[in-house]
């Protein structure tokens, strides 16, 4: 009988119908596939093939990263590049799994797959798995234990992946920069944009570890709401403001941004956070933001977007992300924002897509995850570990191949005047 190796890509080609992109080595320390010194997809225990007989696609493949069943050697990037087009650009094909059921090749590849992987039923899925959601999708109840699965994981890990400007979004490069000048540089950039002048008041919506409210009230003197729902970024942002003796400038909430009651502010800013929102629930997230500016305020909405589908009824939230990441977070096309902005009364005055920049900072984070890999794992599990170094890097590679994308939306609540505010040729902003 052929090794298990040789077995497997046999099936998975069978299964694919086109060779396997990458060489495989399986539990028995067989090896298969294509030759040559790139990436090895490694297969450590046959009950990853039960999993992916169990649910198909790839929330299966993700329980047994998880699990720690498969794994990558050598490049990662260059694995998930190969792979790319076999799980995530083929998983919405036309017909999916209903037609491959019905096709007789198929059938006997599964049946090939079931008696490989031995007895079923799968493994139990990892505990890191998000699990028992409650109450309405995006209401007040489940957003905060989506906020509170993907962010209190530990302020100790997320400082060890960040590094010290503790900003989880999209840097802002220039060549031969560090990710701490890079971040600043975002900072700064976005309170430019939002033309933060000393005593203005602003929101920041989603202000996870404090490093906006910081930068805005230190350095431009803007008295600062910040709000989120995690209390453990609650309390490391209130630590950090107490450091650099800025509490009577900025008040740190664990409120939901629909619960604000003291506006108008000059400004707010919203980074990272509408992903959070969900579609059903966009207009009225862009309906509050837009009442809680003063006329002439200025909202920087700075928001990863995904590509339009054909059929926009087809969309579905990516597995992985909705299981180990960001429970219930939904992307938007950038077209769909821009508009859903526009209804709720904001003049949409500038967007700027910065996507090659999140794949530069993706990359970082990840260095700085492997740099630390054995503290990363105490300071988590081994499993929360392996969940931030695939998602991170998939990130990366979805943002270099243009299947996502992140953009800056400068938008206005113009007043009836028709006065903006803004100069002639605001784009100065980035010189």
């Amino acid at each position: 009988m052929a090794d298990a190796a040789t077995r497997l890509a046999t099936l998975a080609e069978d299964l694919l119908g086109i060779p396997l992109p990458l060489r495989l080595r399986a539990w028995d320390g067989s090896e298969a596939g294509p030759p040559g010194d790139g990436p090895v997809l490694v297969i450590r225990d046959r009950r990853a093939l039960r999993r992916v007989l169990w649910k198909p696609g790839e929330l299966g493949l993700a329980r047994a990263w998880v699990a720690g069943e498969i794994d990558v050697e050598g490049d990662l990037y260059a694995a998930l590049d190969r792979l790319s087009g076999l799980i995530w650009e083929r998983e919405g094909e036309p017909g999916g799994l209903l037609s491959a059921v019905r096709d007789p090749r198929i059938r006997a590849a599964a049946a090939g797959l079931v008696r490989l992987a031995g007895p079923l039923p799968p493994p139990k899925p990892p505990v890191e798995e998000a699990r028992g959601r409650s109450g309405g999708r995006h209401s007040r109840r489940r957003d905060k234990q989506a906020i509170s699965h993907h962010y209190d994981v530990g302020n100790d890990f997320y400082a060890l992946v960040l590094g010290p400007s503790m900003v989880y979004s999209c840097a802002y490069w220039t060549d031969g920069g560090t990710l701490e000048d890079a971040q600043r540089d975002k900072l700064d950039l976005i309170a430019r944009k939002l033309a933060l002048r000393e005593g203005d008041r602003l929101l920041d919506v989603g202000c996870g570890w404090g490093s906006m409210a910081i930068h805005a009230a230190r350095e431009y003197g803007a008295r600062v709401v910040g709000i989120t729902l995690s209390r453990e970024q609650a309390a490391f942002a209130r630590k950090r403001i107490a450091e650099e003796g800025l509490t009577d400038r900025i008040e740190i909430r664990v409120q939901d941004y629909r619960d604000v009651p003291d506006g108008p502010f000059d400004a707010i800013s919203s980074i990272g956070m509408a992903e959070h929102v969900g579609a059903e629930k966009y207009r009225e997230y862009a309906d509050l933001l837009y009442g809680l500016l003063k006329p002439g305020g200025r909202l920087l909405n700075h928001q990863i977007s995904r590509r339009p589908e054909p059929d926009e009824e087809a969309y579905h939230v990516d597995p992985f992300i909705d299981a180990y990441v960001f429970p219930d977070g939904e992307l938007a096309p950038m077209g769909r924002t821009l508009t859903t902005l526009e209804e709720a009364g904001f003049e949409v005055r500038d967007v700027e897509a910065i996507r090659e920049h999140y794949a530069l900072t993706l990359r970082r984070w990840v260095a700085n995850l492997e740099r630390e890999w054995d503290r990363a794992v105490r300071l988590t599990s081994p499993g929360r570990a392996r969940i931030w170094r695939l998602y991170m890097a998939a990130s990366a590679v979805s943002f270099e191949r243009n299947r996502i994308g992140v953009n800056q939306f400068l938008a206005v609540r113009t007043p009836p005047s028709g006065t903006s505010g803004l100069p002639l040729r605001p784009r100065e902003w980035t010189e």
